[in-house]
């Protein structure tokens, strides 16, 4: 059913969360071992803490890309590479900042949370290597601090990343999520206005979400890119 979907459909948006990063081996924030477990978000990744408390901020930051150096994308990622080659797959929204898109060749990848692959200055912008937090090279030529170009707890989204992922929800016709829960805002609103826009929905995530409901097809317990790789499976590409 969801290979036919593929198949026929003309404009194809992906969305991803957590749960498309856990299985390369990235920790989420909110399970048992996630990043917050047994510590304050405020006082590691916020506005506040990039400014009054820059070492905590700095050492955080720093170990969440030391721990990607060694994570590569799963074979997930790269049958959605496969599928933006050759089939209408013309985006991919994501709520993940590490990259892992981009890695496998994905091209047209909205990061809605940005990026710790690369960092910049706060004052003027300027992109640095994240190597400047490996040799405590923490300020800009302009004065300004050097920080990871994420939306940090204190800060909106990028306004125009917002409106290029409604819009790329409007014009979808399959829009399938895949390891989301759905439960952050506003990020969550797309499959709503996918779906208020006559598309088919398909929600692949290990547990329920409040959007199975209304979705066309839900598949839950299952590793996504065993899910992928079941459905590229039932036609040749």
């Amino acid at each position: 059913m969801i290979a036919t979907w593929l198949k026929e459909s003309r404009h194809i948006v992906i969305f991803t969360g957590a749960g498309m990063s856990t299985e390369s081996g990235v920790p989420d924030f909110r399970s048992k071992r996630g990043l917050w477990h047994g510590k304050d978000p405020q006082s590691l990744a916020s506005t506040n803490a990039m400014k009054h408390n820059q070492k905590e901020f700095v050492d955080f930051y720093r170990m969440r890309i030391e721990a990607l150096q060694n994570v590569k994308p799963h074979n997930g990622y790269n049958i959605l590479t496969t599928w933006a080659k050759w089939l209408q797959l013309k985006s991919i929204i994501t709520q993940n900042t590490d990259g892992l898109h981009e890695q496998a060749g994905n091209i047209n990848v909205i990061p809605l949370h940005g990026t710790i692959r690369q960092l910049h200055c706060h004052s003027c912008g300027v992109v640095y290597s994240t190597e400047r937090y490996f040799h405590g090279h923490l300020y800009c030529n302009c004065g300004g601090f050097i920080r990871p170009p994420v939306v940090l707890f204190g800060e909106s989204l990028d306004s125009n990343l917002l409106t290029l992922a409604e819009k790329e929800a409007q014009q979808s016709d399959l829009f399938i999520v895949l390891g989301s829960s759905l439960v952050v805002s506003p990020a969550n609103s797309f499959p709503i206005i996918a779906k208020e826009h006559g598309t088919k929905l398909v929600i692949v995530n290990q547990d329920q979400t409040p959007l199975d409901s209304i979705a066309d097809a839900v598949i839950n317990n299952r590793k996504i890119g065993d899910v992928l790789r079941d459905i590229s499976e039932e036609f040749i590409i």
